[in-house]
């Protein structure tokens, strides 16, 4: 699957210019615009910044036909066609995709990389949508990640401030996990880390899961300590009963009645939770591997925007969500096995079965959050999201 594209131009002052005849790109998925961006400087020599979804032939990704709005550095010299853009500014918007806003980004990320004693000698951006917006800086020291976050979650740039003195524990050099290390961050939703070798382990079998699971455990473990601190600089607190109010505030609005019993009965659920006597932790809150890089032995979790203080299960749920019931089994019954060493007393496979159903109710709160926050042109990205993952809810709870 692939996608064809038409890019909106505005010039450097944002007005609008026309449109560059449709061209086809390899990747369906609408957020990745590093080939938009290649493909436009080879064809016409122009450097383009993507801003922003415009509109779609599907209602969701992956593929079809997108039109994005785009900035050109330099006046095109290749005839474009006329095009209708609304540009009326949106409270929602993210600083990152107006007018001017990569280019600021990328400015300050430069800056901070000479301060850094390494300049820049390419930019190439990489991805732009409501969740982020992504970078690559080349240096003569290797490349540097620019990341820019929305508010609902730069809390990452804390997260990964203090968990390096939780990762990367001695032992067992299979199962060792790093964390991407932030070289300057704003405070304001801009990041800069360092590079991570390796690649992005998708497809990982159950052997690669069970090494994930087995560092992921360490960190956890001593998160356990650092809880309140990470709550205090921002991480979102969903311990014991503070989820089920904030998966219900969140899904306000919304058709919930395919998981009404779920949520009748999510206080008294989340109760026996605690009384299962695991401690509460930092969870990823996506730990799949997609969101682990590296290679067969040295792995670093990566994103971690989705990160709460709360249940170490849902960790292990997500990581085994995709696999057969068999692997899925053997991999909860070592996690399980870890935490009953750790807490004598503790039952983390009841744990585990009472979460299941929350696990993609939360992950449906989630989902309304980000409609919650996003301007209207960006909700194909999520709109479908929230009656999916409610109606796998429901299935789980009548498991």
């Amino acid at each position: 699957m692939s996608r064809t594209v038409s890019l909106v131009l505005l010039d450097t002052a944002g007005r609008p210019l026309g449109a560059l005849p449709s061209f086809g790109v390899p990747e369906p998925w609408w957020q990745e615009v590093h080939s938009i961006v290649d493909t436009v400087r080879r064809r016409h020599g122009l450097e383009v910044a993507v801003l922003r979804l415009l509109d779609a032939d599907r209602p969701a990704p992956p593929g079809g036909h997108v039109r994005y709005l785009a900035q050109v550095v330099d006046a095109p010299a290749v005839p474009l066609e006329p095009a209708t853009v609304d540009l009326a500014p949106h409270p929602l918007r993210q600083p990152w995709v107006e007018a001017g806003g990569p280019a600021r980004s990328v400015a300050w990320a430069t800056g901070e990389l000479r301060r850094l004693g390494r300049p820049v000698t390419a930019v190439a951006q990489q991805r732009t949508w409501n969740l982020s917006a992504i970078w690559r800086l080349d240096t003569d020291q290797g490349p540097a990640w620019l990341k820019q976050l929305p508010s609902f979650a730069r809390h990452e740039a804390e997260v990964l401030g203090r968990l390096p003195s939780v990762a990367g524990l001695p032992g067992d050099t299979d199962s060792l996990i790093g964390v991407p290390a932030v070289l300057a961050a704003d405070g304001e939703g801009r990041m800069l880390l360092d590079d991570v070798p390796g690649e992005d382990r998708y497809g990982a079998g159950e052997g690669e899961r069970a090494a994930v699971a087995a560092g992921h455990h360490l960190v956890q473990r001593r998160a356990c300590g650092v809880v309140d601190e990470l709550v205090a600089a921002g991480v979102p607190d969903l311990r014991g009963a503070r989820l089920a109010g904030w998966i219900r505030e969140r899904l306000a609005g919304h058709d919930v009645s395919a998981v009404s019993a779920l949520l009748d009965g999510l206080d008294r659920r989340l109760r026996q939770v605690g009384d299962c006597g695991l401690p509460d932790t930092l969870v990823h809150g996506d730990l799949h591997p997609g969101n682990v890089r590296g290679d067969d032995r040295r792995r670093t979790v990566i994103d971690w925007a989705d990160s709460f203080a709360g249940h170490p299960a849902f960790d292990i749920l997500r990581l085994t969500e995709d696999v057969d019931a068999d692997a899925a089994a053997r991999l909860v019954d070592a996690w399980a096995r870890r935490w009953r060493t750790d807490v004598p007393g503790s039952d983390p496979h009841r744990a585990v079965d009472l979460l299941r159903p929350v696990a993609p109710l939360r992950l449906a709160a989630v989902y309304a959050m980000f409609l919650a926050a996003i301007e209207p042109g960006e909700h194909p990205y999520h709109v479908h999201d929230v009656p999916a993952v409610l109606a796998r809810a429901a299935a789980v709870a009548r498991l």
